[in-house]
């Protein structure tokens, strides 16, 4: 077997090279057996392996017996939705994110469009271990439904709520350079951006589903981009991943925005119109925490991951959470990372804030953040539980790996659940002082 990657959140490999047709059946196989009966929303990203990963997914549902409301290329997020809109058993989004074009996935969803929990993806386990086929005779098989309301249905959702002037945002006319890397948000941000009053320039936003460049929204990946929204004279950059659930920004000057900026922006936006609970992994920056202060709100921390951060948000009924990846979850639509509800909450923040993206930048909380990675040779549990054991009596975390928080900084040790590797996450208030002290933690754990 090849590359092959599983977790709460799906199944995730290279197609040809691990995910084959064979693993594409079993684990819908099994994930039907989880589900039992009902019906199941399939939607895709945008790239060419999709058509053939769909068609064996839907066909492994019908045979099932399950029926299947098929939404075509969407965003993630847009599947989400529509789970919970069409009140469906389940949902399949086939995307591998921001992983490059020999990539697929499925990202296996449940009745609330939320992925699944681990208590669920054990549960499915199960079912993948036993290997029952349970295929249905010819007069029981499931029926397949093509809907192409998902996406509006989804747009409608967020142009409807409460916290959005549309007429406010329309009249200040920004101009946009909008960079979809030729992924699902070619199929609906054009239009939702010039919905919200925008003068759009499009760069990416080609139906090929074939990426020009790596996919992942990061810094240096964006140097094209970059350099367009200057030349462009444009108000701002958005920048999306292949599935439309991380949202990126660039400054009027062409410059990052920061993806951690991403969620302490929405943060204060959302908190100025409504206190609340927030909730974000224990890998965010410290900036939600100074932004939440303000408000006087509080911030809880969850493990990374999606499911994790929902599972908090549902705890403490937070108002608004995500990830510092340029992920915004805004419960008031549903459960999950949506770049289209984190553009639309921007475009509002810069309509009431009245000045611009980089202004608002320099407003903000000022952190820097140092990430390194090392291979240990030992178990990585074991290298945790010795740092835990040096910084016993400080402020510490231990529900994902180690964070540790310092009166100037922060460092978070985090285990690969694929890889003998450590990460190893610093954030402090300088630039050169986030690299020393990520340096000084990789060196504590070489000896």
């Amino acid at each position: 077997m090849g590359t092959l990657m599983t977790s709460i959140s799906g199944i995730r490999g290279i197609v040809g090279d691990g995910l084959d047709p064979e693993t594409i059946i079993n684990h819908t196989n099994a994930y039907a057996d989880f589900i039992g009966s009902g019906k199941i929303v399939i939607g895709r990203d945008a790239r060419i392996t999709g058509e053939m990963v769909n068609q064996l997914t839907a066909g492994t549902l019908l045979a099932k017996g399950i029926d299947v409301i098929d939404i075509g290329i969407c965003p993630t997020p847009t599947v989400q939705f529509n789970v919970k809109k069409l009140k469906a058993q389940g949902g399949i989004a086939i995307s591998a994110s921001h992983n490059p074009n020999e990539w697929n996935a499925l990202k296996l969803l449940n009745g609330t469009g939320q992925f699944l929990s681990p208590e669920e993806f054990d549960k499915m386990q199960k079912h993948m271990l036993k290997r029952e086929s349970n295929y249905k005779t010819w007069d029981k098989i499931g029926k397949r439904t093509e809907f192409k309301q998902g996406i509006q249905n989804h747009v409608d959702a967020i142009l409807d709520l409460g916290i959005i002037y549309l007429d406010e945002i329309r009249k200040r006319k920004f101009k946009v350079v909008l960079d979809c890397v030729n992924g699902a948000g070619a199929y609906v941000l054009p239009e939702f951006l010039k919905e919200l009053g925008c003068q759009v320039v499009e760069m990416n936003c080609e139906k090929t589903g074939i990426f020009p460049r790596l996919p992942e929204p990061l810094p240096e990946n964006l140097t094209e981009t970059m350099k367009k929204v200057k030349e462009a004279k444009a108000d701002l950059g958005i920048v999306v991943d292949p599935d439309v659930d991380r949202l990126v920004l660039i400054t009027d000057k062409g410059e990052p925005f920061s993806e951690e900026n991403t969620i302490v922006q929405i943060v204060q936006f959302v908190l100025s119109r409504k206190k609340g609970n927030v909730v974000v992994n224990l890998s965010t920056t410290r900036g939600v925490d100074d932004v939440a202060k303000n408000y006087e709100c509080s911030v809880f921390r969850s493990p990374v991951g999606e499911a994790n951060v929902v599972k908090k948000m549902k705890e403490v009924n937070a108002v608004i959470g995500g990830e510092g990846s340029g992920g915004v979850i805004f419960p008031e639509v549903h459960f999950g990372r949506d770049a289209l509800i984190g553009i639309a909450l921007t475009l509002q923040h810069l309509t009431d804030y009245g000045k611009s993206l980089s202004n608002l930048k320099d407003e903000l909380p000022q952190y820097f953040i140092s990430k390194k990675k090392i291979e240990v040779t030992k178990d990585p549990d074991e290298v945790i539980q010795k740092l835990i054991d040096k910084f016993f009596g400080q402020k510490i975390n231990t529900e994902d790996g180690l964070r540790i928080d310092f009166e100037d900084h922060w460092v978070h040790f985090r285990k690969s659940n694929t890889e003998p590797i450590i990460r190893i996450i610093v954030e402090a208030k300088a630039e050169a002082e986030a690299k020393d002290l990520s340096n000084k933690y990789l060196k504590l754990i070489k000896n």
